[in-house]
């Protein structure tokens, strides 16, 4: 409770009749500047990933060999036969130390019909690492860094997988030919460790199976078949009558091996059908000295739910980096992150821990290497490929990354043009930063550039440098949490398209006022899944439909797990500051908010009073039950009209107006840690539309021990007052910084904001 707290912080202001707010934050031990953030202008050092060296192998190369393509799906002005071998990107590769790799493409064009004329191959290729403008004629670096090269990749020679020997017992495309050629209708490479004895363990996805070859590439015993009978659809072992229980494409891309080379770790790339758990991949142990699986696995939780495992490499014994990602590309993507995973330890849940090494969708780039090239090509460079399928940790340290292209469909560089094969060098470089100290909260995520309210938005505010990230929360008919602005979702979802979803559109009362719509309440989790998201003021904000229909309504869980393994740019956890929705309306509807609120608190290890978390409403009752449910912070919200509609329920005529009297405060003071105030009431607008004088309400929250949190800050003219507006367009851009700065001025500690990149560049000197 904040009871004896706010006791000790008003005998302390008797006595000096007006603390700062820093030095009452650090009294209450809850402000921006504890343990949960590093304070207001602390410096911290932390791991800034940093490009050091990029070599890319062109789409349309050919490698020496029949012709292929002639059944691949034409994409991006390409269509086959094509002649030669094509290369589709690498899935796996192997650091030989010297320089070269060994770099495995995956079966070819992405199924069996299609894939019969490609031939399942090992390239040794030679990167020349292009370093960038600033190191151009510095040469190779010391200890083997990469030097400045042309950018180029050689490919050298290959091997390619044959069954010379005749150790498989089904059908192949090559049966008949002497060499016996695997292709890429026989199998599904996609993963690769090279033993001690210079063979190849090979993961792949038809059956999934591992399979093991010698050095030149020649199968040397029968397909490994997953223990307990699992099979997927193009297992050929698989009886007509019989179920899948592994997904397509969902085998083994990620395999790495023990540090002695002893046992391999296959990795599901995807979920089984049927494991209720959706978000579970599993990790299984083989023991090649016994050619068999020793039975051990380990559950491994990903963020989302159609997030795969792209590739697996071994750091340490037990001790893995894991390459998560999601199918988007382009600004479109989502998730493409490299964590490093202990199986010997797990989590409130009892998945194995996982750690964030580097998000690849923002990785300093001070040299510029490649800048202007295509997007993600910039001050910043991002790896925002579909199939992000590579990750080595080199000999010095450093992180290599790469991807499969899916030649010819994916173009997430430059529309149009099918990507490159990209090979990249990233340092886990170590630099001091400076913390402004003033939280940046993304109100709805970035909603100011992805709809609201998705991963996508909260993804894109981590990059952008935010603080915390904000959900609004509601309850489904089966009592789950997730994000949405209301509980009616007609204006955030395409529900509207789904005829099956139609007779449930309903009129409600909801906290007094009857809504038109389909409600979060009427569908379950697994029917809301099927719902994608879209724009809420398309009119406003034209640029963010082209992300409608791509994203699901993420659960609260998904974005606390999403925030618990980011870092803000500062280096500092990432907050989560979610807001529940309507609490008196869904507590009188049988599902209240606050105990599953706190269940989720506890089971991602965020029922602290230092977890970077903060909770808030704009009702009074239900802060005062969080208050005494859990340890974390609590924000009371307040608007410039109208009542906490739990007051009014109750026949209490005090309005938000009362709530920031000096009396008012201190009695929020006795359950909350914070306010957040509508900017009218920090600092109302004038007749014609500019900023007035501020009103005594900071520092009278100041004075009574609470911090003071703004909303919301938004770019578009329409919301800002005349004095920051660019011009007489309602939709136009106009200066939100000086907007902020302006409040900032006036005493507030804190802001939300739909665009967290102008946030943040409104706190630099």
């Amino acid at each position: 409770m904040r009871t004896t707290l706010v006791r000790t912080v008003a005998a302390t202001i008797a006595a000096t009749l007006l603390l700062p707010s820093a030095a009452v934050a650090a009294e209450k031990g809850a402000g921006h500047g504890d343990a949960a953030r590093g304070g207001k202008g602390s410096t911290t050092t932390h791991v800034q990933p940093t490009l050091v060296g990029r070599a890319t192998l062109p789409a349309d190369f050919l490698a020496d060999g029949p012709p292929s393509g002639a059944a691949m799906t034409p994409a991006n002005g390409r269509q086959g036969p094509l002649p030669g071998q094509v290369i589709p990107g690498f899935s796996a590769m192997v650091d030989n130390g010297d320089g070269t790799f060994w770099a495995q493409p995956d079966n070819g064009f992405g199924s069996k019909s299609n894939s019969a004329d490609f031939l399942l191959r090992n390239y040794l290729v030679k990167p020349h690492w292009d370093t960038g403008e600033a190191a151009k004629g510095k040469g190779k670096g010391k200890g083997g860094k990469p030097g400045t090269g042309s950018g180029d990749i050689d490919v050298l020679r290959h091997i390619t997988y044959n069954d010379r020997n005749r150790v498989l017992d089904f059908p192949i495309v090559n049966e008949d030919t002497p060499d016996r050629l695997l292709t890429g209708a026989d199998f599904d490479v996609e993963s690769v460790v090279l033993a001690k004895d210079g063979t190849f363990w090979v993961g792949e996805e038809f059956g999934p199976f591992i399979l093991h070859f010698d050095a030149d590439g020649t199968l040397l015993s029968k397909p490994y078949p997953m223990p307990g009978g699992r099979k997927a659809a193009d297992n050929p072992y698989r009886g007509q009558d019989e179920e899948p229980t592994v997904r397509s494409s969902r085998g083994f891309e990620a395999m790495s091996a023990s540090p002695d080379g002893r046992y391999l770790y296959p990795v599901a790339e995807g979920v089984y059908p049927d494991d209720p758990d959706q978000r579970r991949r599993e990790v299984l142990e083989f023991d090649t000295r016994k050619g068999q699986y020793t039975g051990r696995t380990w559950s491994y939780q990903a963020d989302q739910e159609a997030n795969v495992i792209g590739d697996s490499f071994t750091v340490g014994k037990d001790r893995f980096w894991f390459v998560e990602r999601d199918d988007f590309q382009g600004a479109a993507s989502v998730t493409k992150r490299v964590y490093e995973v202990d199986l010997r330890r797990t989590d409130h849940e009892g998945y194995v821990t996982k750690s964030l090494v580097l998000d690849a969708l923002r990785i300093e780039n001070p040299h510029r290497i490649d800048a202007g090239e295509g997007y993600g090509l910039g001050e910043t460079y991002s790896l925002p490929v579909q199939s992000f399928e590579t990750v080595l940790r080199l000999k010095d340290g450093r992180v290599l990354i790469g991807n499969d292209n899916n030649y010819p469909g994916n173009d997430s560089r430059v529309p149009g043009t099918p990507d490159d094969t990209e090979m990249v060098v990233v340092e886990l470089k170590k630099v001091r930063s400076q913390d402004a100290g003033v939280p940046v909260v993304a109100h709805r995520g970035a909603s100011g550039y992805r709809p609201e309210h998705t991963l996508a938005a909260y993804q894109e505010a981590i990059l952008q440098g935010a603080d915390y990230i904000e959900p609004d929360v509601v309850a489904t008919k089966d009592g789950v949490l997730v994000a949405r602005h209301e509980n009616e979702i007609g204006a955030t979802t395409n529900v509207a398209d789904h005829p099956e979803f139609a007779d449930r559109r309903t009129t409600k009362t909801i906290d007094g006022r009857p809504v038109t719509g389909w409600f979060t309440e009427d569908f379950t989790l697994a029917e809301l899944r099927t719902l994608r998201a879209k724009e809420r003021i398309p009119a406003t904000r034209p640029q963010n439909t082209e992300f409608d229909g791509l994203y699901q309504v993420p659960t609260l869980d998904e974005v606390m797990d999403l925030a618990r393994h980011s870092r803000t740019l500062t280096g500092k956890p990432v907050g989560v500051y979610p807001e529940t929705k309507h609490p008196t309306y869904f507590a009188s509807i049988g599902l209240p908010l606050e105990e599953p609120l706190v269940h989720e608190l506890r089971n991602n290890g965020l029922d602290s009073a230092k977890a970077p978390v903060i909770v808030q409403s704009f009702e009074t009752g239900n802060l005062r039950k969080l208050d005494r449910l859990t340890k974390v912070r609590l924000a009371q919200l307040v608007s410039s009209s109208g009542a906490p509609y739990d007051l009014v329920a109750a026949g209490d005529r005090r309005t938000y107006a009362d709530l920031v009297t000096p009396a008012g405060l201190r009695e929020i003071a006795r359950y909350a840690d914070a306010v957040g105030l509508e900017k009218n009431v920090m600092i109302p607008r004038q007749a014609d539309g500019t900023l007035g004088r501020p009103t005594p309400v900071i520092r009278d929250a100041h004075r009574a021990g609470l911090e003071v949190h703004g909303w919301t800050f938004r770019r578009e003219n329409q919301f800002l007052p005349a004095e920051h507006r660019s011009s007489a367009d309602p939709h136009g851009i106009g200066d939100v910084e000086g907007e902020i700065r302006a409040f900032l001025r006036a005493g507030m500690d804190g802001f939300f904001t739909d665009n967290p990149d102008l946030g943040v560049a409104a706190l630099r000197p």
